[in-house]
């Protein structure tokens, strides 16, 4: 009885907290949603000083992923990428607040979308596509591609949940009020199928450029001079609903503004040898990260998983 009151007890001080942790998140979340651009960008400077200088927020992992992913490049080449690189993490944190205020308008104006003829042709033919969405630049703000979608169509936004359930509830509800179906990444089949059932046509969204589970450690190839692996769950959910594959081309046009270009990989996925998408993904990928590098997650521990420790498929 005692320890099942203390068990009790532990639940109830973790779902406060949790709730302290989510109210003290939104509102000072909320009060810098409400800076226009000019504001945000200033205090954005002022955290980059604190981040690069201060903290020094994840240098070391920054700076091992950098010299490991350019050998040839010289010290003062990768301090350079380093720098605007904290410039650049620091912009993406707060545009992504911003999301909690912006107008659907305002998120029209700053993202741009290029091929969209062709994105939403194989829309209407094949009932969905798959886009293959990297950690670059303010890929967050894809999810206004609604916008340019038919009436009825849905974007769909796979997504890893986070482990404060408020907090949780409430990137959703940022993403959602852009039109954004929210999918958690273990039920993507299921709800794919369901809203396909449902007769909706639908634009699946999958980020998959970061490191894996090692159950999710599928796909091993040389990305970056690196042994590096991926998770193939794009091109498994691709083949699964013979869906067309994109890949999304980002680019940061100039601060507080983006486009993104869809490029066909595949309209016939079922047709391709098994990681051929991924492996396209990775190419792709690393030609985007080459051209302007300092646009990526390199805080990211990315190269974390070995092959020798990771589970083989196939």
């Amino acid at each position: 009885m005692g320890s099942e009151m203390c068990i009790r007890d532990r639940l109830i001080t973790d779902e406060v907290k949790s709730k302290i942790v989510y109210w003290l998140t939104y509102a000072g979340m909320w009060l810098v949603a409400l800076l226009p651009f000019r504001a945000l960008y200033a205090l954005s400077d002022g955290l980059y000083f604190l981040m690069r200088h201060v903290v020094h927020y994840r240098k070391k992992v920054v700076r091992r992923n950098l010299r490991n992913s350019f050998p040839e490049k010289s010290e003062t080449e990768l301090m350079e990428i380093e720098r605007k690189f904290y410039h650049y993490i620091c912009d993406y944190m707060l545009e992504e607040v911003k999301m909690l205020r912006m107008s659907f308008e305002e998120l029209c104006r700053r993202m741009k979308y290029d091929n969209k003829e062709e994105y939403l042709a194989m829309i209407e033919k094949h009932g969905g596509i798959v886009l293959l969405i990297p950690h670059y630049a303010n890929f967050e703000w894809i999810i206004g591609m609604g916008a340019i979608m038919h009436p009825g169509d849905i974007p769909v936004q796979v997504y890893k949940p986070l482990s404060n359930k408020y907090l949780d509830e409430m990137f959703k509800h940022i993403r959602a009020r852009f039109g954004g179906y929210n999918v958690a990444k273990h039920s993507t089949a299921r709800e794919v199928i369901k809203l396909r059932r449902e007769g909706r046509r639908i634009a699946i969204g999958l980020i998959t450029d970061q490191s894996p589970n090692r159950s999710e450690a599928h796909y091993w190839t040389t990305f970056l001079n690196q042994d590096t692996v991926f998770m193939d769950g794009a091109e498994r959910i691709a083949k699964l609903m013979d869906f067309p594959v994109f890949y999304c081309e980002l680019e940061r046009t100039s601060r507080g503004y983006c486009k993104v270009l869809f490029d066909l990989v595949t309209e016939t996925p079922k047709q391709t040898a098994d990681g051929e998408i991924t492996e396209c993904f990775a190419r792709r990928l690393e030609q985007t990260i080459r051209r302007e590098p300092a646009y990526w997650f390199w805080s990211h521990k990315r190269w974390k998983n070995k092959r020798k420790e990771s589970v083989q498929h196939g």
